[in-house]
């Protein structure tokens, strides 16, 4: 017997601000046509877009500080929009759930600069406000322009980031899990609201966090919000093969798509006693979709054309640590080693050739990355985005797609409109929501 074929998850991946992960978006013709990103209005209609294409959430990427690594200064951060500027991504959760009946909000939050005792409670009240459909991307911050805006002259080293957010998640797993599930009351006749024989004190005194009494919000839908992790070096495999539900990760191709998988499952069992595919592993992935492959084509050389050179270099130099401005841009990049973030360096070098032999400037470095990331690029009709999409998910191992925005909302209201009905046609995609919560979505095959 045939077993069925496995059905995609899909995400919209975003920022709250005026650019996201294509550099120069805004300047895109099509990009924001009669909205504007710090309205309310704009943000309804992306959530129920992507609703409507049964998305299991919208993903909200985040970063603390202008970019400042590039020639030591935030000013090419600020003159190109590189991500910038950015609000704070949990202030639209409320608005994306007050619109819709089922889409997840995950929201990026670092945990170096604010004490989990407050992200438990922030998070528990998002998850009750959205009936239970938040999930929590778990990051340290990478950039020095964040440690800096935060007030630290030095960043903590990197091994150091994962053993104090190690700690973080346990001080956040004891305050979400103190309240018993029957400790209200909610007894009028006696005025008992909650019994709190049944609602822990927690008492943590550990190397990085002191933490000494109740969560302050009762249960939320989920207990814990979904926990999402994007860690792709070997600690931050491990992190996020310890904690997470789902895996954010960019690889270029499937050879490394299916490298990532096999190595993060067999971390699972052998490591952490996880069952192989319990976490659900999301590749990002750009797509330009039209009714004509030239038309679909015509549209990507448009939007590569908005990249700005400066604003490019700006944006690789404060996401891996290093000042790209300094460089020959025809040197190669493959034999840097950078302090920033690992594993989205490598999806740089094996951009142009999956085993990595093929050389990478700096100036094609900036620009792979400044389109989105390094992540694949599925450029053509409905069939064409449909069928490398199918071939990520049975060769490469994906379980979803992070889609990365291109120009919003088109790019979401033209995938929903062509590619989603050719999913669906094939047995690839769901075609209504399984249950109630985030996590219940996500869950299913």
């Amino acid at each position: 017997m045939r077993e069925e074929p496995k059905k995609a998850h899909l995400l919209g991946f975003i920022q709250h601000g005026v650019n996201s992960h294509a550099t120069g978006m805004w300047r895109n013709t099509k990009d924001k046509i009669g909205w504007h990103f710090s309205r309310p209005q704009y943000w309804q209609h992306m959530a129920r877009t992507m609703e409507r294409g049964l998305f299991d959430a919208m993903f909200i990427a985040d970063e603390l500080a202008p970019y400042s690594t590039h020639d030591d200064s935030s000013d090419a951060t600020v003159k190109w929009a590189v991500q910038c500027p950015t609000h704070e991504p949990s202030t639209i959760v409320p608005i994306i759930a007050g619109a819709t009946e089922h889409l997840g909000v995950g929201v990026t939050l670092s945990t170096m600069f604010v004490h989990p005792y407050a992200m438990c409670r922030l998070l528990s009240s998002l998850d009750h406000l959205s009936n239970g459909r938040v999930a929590w991307n778990v990051v340290s911050s990478y950039s020095k322009s964040e440690w800096e805006a935060y007030g630290h002259v030095d960043m903590t080293p990197r091994s150091e980031r994962y053993d104090k957010m190690e700690e973080y998640m346990e001080v956040c797993y004891q305050l979400w899990d103190s309240w018993e599930p029957d400790a209200i009351i909610a007894d009028k006749e006696s005025g008992i609201y909650a019994d709190p024989a049944k609602v822990r004190v927690v008492d943590h005194q550990g190397k990085y966090f002191k933490c000494k009494g109740r969560h302050f919000c009762a249960p939320s839908p989920q207990g814990r919000p979904v926990i999402w992790q994007a860690g792709s070096s070997g600690r931050g495999r491990d992190f996020a093969a310890r904690h997470a539900e789902a895996i954010f990760a960019v690889h270029p191709g499937v050879e490394r798509m299916r490298q990532y998988a096999d190595d993060l499952n067999e971390r699972l069992e052998t490591t952490f006693n996880r069952p192989a595919g319990s976490v659900k592993l999301i590749y990002g992935l750009q797509t330009v979709v039209a009714e004509t492959r030239s038309e679909a084509e015509d549209k990507y050389e448009r939007i590569k054309a908005c990249i700005p050179l400066e604003g490019a270099l700006a944006w690789i130099s404060g996401h891996f640590g290093l000042d790209f401005s300094k460089m020959d841009l025809d040197e190669n990049v493959k034999n840097l080693e950078v302090p920033g973030i690992q594993g989205l360096f490598e999806s740089i070098i094996y951009a142009k050739d999956p085993k990595g032999l093929v050389p990478v400037t700096v100036k094609e470095a900036a620009l792979i990355y400044a389109q989105g990331m390094g992540m694949p690029v599925a450029v053509g009709t409905a069939k064409d985005v449909a069928d490398q999409i199918e071939s990520y998910m049975d060769d490469g191992g994906a379980d979803g797609f992070m889609l990365a925005a291109t120009y919003t909302p088109g790019c979401y209201e033209e995938f929903v409109d062509l590619v989603v009905p050719e999913l669906q046609r094939r047995g690839r995609y769901r075609t209504a929501y399984p249950g109630d919560t985030l996590r219940a979505n996500l869950a299913a095959d």
